[in-house]
């Protein structure tokens, strides 16, 4: 390893160089590479999405509409805005499909590489690391949206073709960035849900061998299983690997009451808070390796005071992370209005056109993460109690019964449908009018979320 130039993992620390500290402060660019429903406004999954909106808008004004938000939602003014609040870590969620298509498996596009070539050289221009981070693989690493999912199944674990096309992608990334001393290094899979939990372990062995066959510098960074919370399958850490843990606080969610207060039933205050985050970094405390949040973040309600309530939860896990001498990445930058440091105000025309979806989306409650289910507790109610009455000792992975009910009632049948409704509101957009949507997230064109931003400053602060 060239310790001169590359970050690193040496003991419980992240180090630059030979041996310089280094604690990486940062954002997650969710939305971008890997779209999700809460944060660009669209029901269901990014697949579901793409295919509304290429028939509403045809080819032209499809590839249009997308080449221009890939190039404004991350661009110049995007890096020197972060680079002054003190940010040096971009995460870099991506999709698979932007490099490889389903009926052309192992055939990579360069198109996929050229976007990431963008942001690394972006955030490098500024003196800001990037985390590439595989947000969505072949056959879906986990049950939910964010995976591209469109069910509520894990295909990626129970076949080796879709493993292997994960490796040979990551063999690919690795080759290209070898060299680059601003990849801080490789999150090989976002939040894997692994049923049995039997198959991540030899699966994270067998990408390691084979990056490191091409790349040995780079840091690898693993989340645990399900969804970023048990680490309780691994064994001795690989070396210069960080397993990273994600850190939502129940009191954050988009139905959390006051905090401190009770959530969920159960009351949340910094004390419950700490107590969460040691139990989901024992293992790396264990085994002595760096701590690195790589997600965490309250969502806003737009009521000033839940949200007083929200920054106190974000002040404490900051000062958490700082004791503990804990790395971090914050969902996400930017978005419509839910959690981002930046988001398209309601005046926006992308967010007047899709208006319509949107209300119907809160008003079913639609998108798991950012709307509440009081509008349809009537269906969801008999079902809930059918199935506690019936089947008391189901408890599905990885959220049990509840949320498993939640999943395919509220993101499955009424999100599937409702992205027609999606693609009816561009209909008649022509290609230059897409184009002109697509510019709504460019910086200059969003609100700055004020607080939080100094929040972050300060904490990233020398």
């Amino acid at each position: 390893m060239d310790t001169r130039i590359f970050i690193h993992a040496q003991g419980t620390t992240l180090v630059q160089g030979a041996g310089t500290p280094v604690t990486l402060r940062g954002v997650g660019l969710g939305g971008w590479m890997n779209m999700e429903n809460f944060i660009t406004g669209f029901p269901g999954t990014e697949s579901q999405q793409r295919r509304a909106l290429r028939s509403a808008l045809g080819e032209e004004g499809y590839r249009r509409f997308f080449d221009r938000f890939l190039h404004v939602f991350f661009d110049e003014p995007d890096a020197g805005f972060l680079a002054s609040l003190g940010i040096n870590l971009v995460r870099v969620p991506f999709n698979y499909r932007h490099f490889e298509e389903d009926d052309r498996p192992f055939e990579l596009k360069e198109e996929g590489f050229r976007w990431l070539d963008r942001v690394i050289d972006l955030c490098a221009r500024h003196g800001i690391y990037t985390i590439l981070d595989l947000h969505a693989a072949p056959g879906c690493q986990n049950q939910h949206w964010h995976s591209d999912n469109a069910t509520h199944w894990s295909h990626f674990w129970t076949h080796k073709h879709f493993q292997d096309r994960v490796v040979h992608l990551w063999e690919a990334l690795a080759a290209r960035y070898r060299g680059n001393p601003w990849v801080a290094g490789y999150n090989i899979l976002n939040e894997p849900g692994d049923v049995k939990g039997e198959r991540i372990g030899p699966f994270y062995k067998r990408v390691h061998d084979a990056i490191r066959a091409i790349d040995p510098d780079h840091v690898l960074f693993f989340d645990g299983n399900r969804y970023g919370n048990d680490f309780g399958m691994f064994e001795e850490p690989l070396p210069n690997c960080v397993y990273s843990a994600h850190d939502y606080a129940v009191s954050g969610f988009v139905d959390g009451g006051p905090y401190p207060g009770t959530s969920r039933g159960a009351f949340y205050d910094r004390a419950k808070v700490e107590e969460h985050f040691l139990a989901r970094t024992e293992y790396m405390r264990r085994t002595g390796t760096p701590i690195w949040i790589g997600e965490f973040g309250p969502v806003y309600t737009g009521d000033a005071v839940r949200d007083a309530g929200r920054y106190q939860i974000l002040r404490d896990q900051l000062d958490i992370y700082r004791k503990h001498g804990a790395s971090w990445s914050i969902w996400t930058y930017k978005d419509i209005g839910l959690q981002g440091l930046a988001y398209l105000p309601p005046s926006s025309p992308y967010v007047k056109r899709i208006e319509p979806v949107l209300a119907k989306k809160a008003r079913l409650g639609v998108d798991a993460w950012g709307t509440i289910d009081a509008g349809i507790r009537h269906l969801l109610e008999p079902i809930e109690r059918t199935f506690k009455e019936e089947f008391p000792d189901f408890q599905p992975f990885p959220f049990g019964q509840q949320s498993w009910v939640e999943v395919l009632v509220r993101h499955i049948l009424l999100a599937e449908p409702m992205v027609d409704d999606f693609r009816r509101c561009f209909e008649g957009v022509s290609p230059e009018q897409a184009e002109a949507l697509a510019d709504c997230f460019r910086l200059d064109r969003c609100v700055i979320r004020e607080d939080l931003t100094r929040m972050l400053a300060a904490e990233a602060a020398p």
